[in-house]
């Protein structure tokens, strides 16, 4: 069985928010990718995201809200992380601050730690869902943990199944990539994941530079956000970066003017080199070139600029070293 795929209707998002009401899981749209809904409060209905998805216990979740004034009442903010929710929320960016004392967020969906990811995203369906929830939705990926995120409906259903009660379908996504998140516990803002917003931007706002990802990493290893594991976003097939051109077994991922001739089929991100255009592209590139049964992807060089930089960051995770 797969689970049912509806039109956003208002009766269907009733619905949904009845069943993430009782405990169950509902999958949506965002501007990013599909998430994977589930009651923020509860720690059974967490629980069932971490099972849905295969995802290590270990690994926090985003929360989502309908509005700034939501996400204030659970966690600690400061005046930096202030200007950057004015800025960019709704939106594609995801704060990571102190979680606010007795917040009622189930330690599940933080993984334990003190702190929470927040954001507020630039959907009608998913901000629909939210106010008709009334409560805060964490909400990862709706795929199996590690593998190609989901920007349609039918990504969802093809990689959960059954484990997902309602899919709504809110057509593609719009940015195609995931959120950037940014951490502002300490003096200075850090950087933990590229996405959609890009760091640039946050930094104009900030009128600073972000910190790496790399700096005060946890001695223990564990990721303080989503997105930070060493393999992730990744399709069946082996992916092979920099690539000039592919074997006859292999796919291509093209980018603009720089080809990747040779292989048994090539997918061109942005025919026309728009780095925005190809992140909403890579995902169901990716997907295709692996319904294609080729041995390896073989990817063009991606500009690291704009959104070519969070493009980067997913292919780099993806032809990386992947756990037996």
């Amino acid at each position: 069985m797969t689970a049912r795929i509806v039109a956003p209707t208002p009766e269907a998002i009733a619905e949904a928010a009845r069943l993430l009401c009782a405990g169950r899981l509902v999958a949506f749209p965002t501007e990013t990718v599909y998430g994977l809904g589930a009651d923020a409060t509860s720690d059974a209905a967490v629980a069932a995201i971490y099972r849905a998805k295969g995802r290590p216990a270990h690994n926090p979740l985003i929360v989502h809200v309908a509005a700034q004034a939501d996400a204030e009442a659970l966690a600690v903010w400061s005046e930096p992380a202030r200007r950057l929710a004015r800025t960019f929320w709704p939106g594609a960016l995801t704060l990571v601050l102190p979680l606010r004392p007795g917040a009622p967020i189930a330690s599940a969906a933080v993984a334990g730690l003190d702190t929470i990811a927040l954001r507020v995203p630039d959907h009608p369906v998913a901000l629909d869902l939210l106010r008709a929830a009334g409560r805060p939705l964490a909400a990862p990926s709706a795929n199996p943990s590690g593998r190609v995120s989901p920007t349609r409906a039918e990504h969802v259903a093809a990689g959960l199944g059954d484990a997902v009660d309602l899919i709504l379908d809110g057509g593609p996504c719009r940015v195609g990539i995931e959120s950037t998140v940014v951490a502002l516990g300490r003096d200075i803002p850090q950087l933990l994941r590229p996405g959609g917003v890009p760091a640039t931007q946050l930094e104009d706002v900030l009128n600073q530079s972000l910190l790496p990802a790399t700096a005060g990493a946890r001695s223990d290893g564990r990721p303080r956000a989503p997105g930070q594991l060493e393999s992730h976003y990744a399709p069946r097939a082996a992916v092979r970066l920099n690539a000039t051109s592919a074997a006859p077994s292999e796919g291509g991922l093209a980018f603009g003017a720089r080809d990747v001739p040779g292989g048994r089929r090539t997918i061109n991100l942005s025919a026309r080199g728009d780095v925005a255009e190809a992140a909403a592209n890579l995902y169901a590139a990716l997907r295709a070139l692996d319904e294609a049964n080729v041995s390896a992807i073989a990817v063009a060089p991606i500009p690291e600029e704009g959104l070519g930089v969070a493009i980067n960051d997913r292919l780099r995770r993806a032809s990386a070293r992947r756990p037996s």
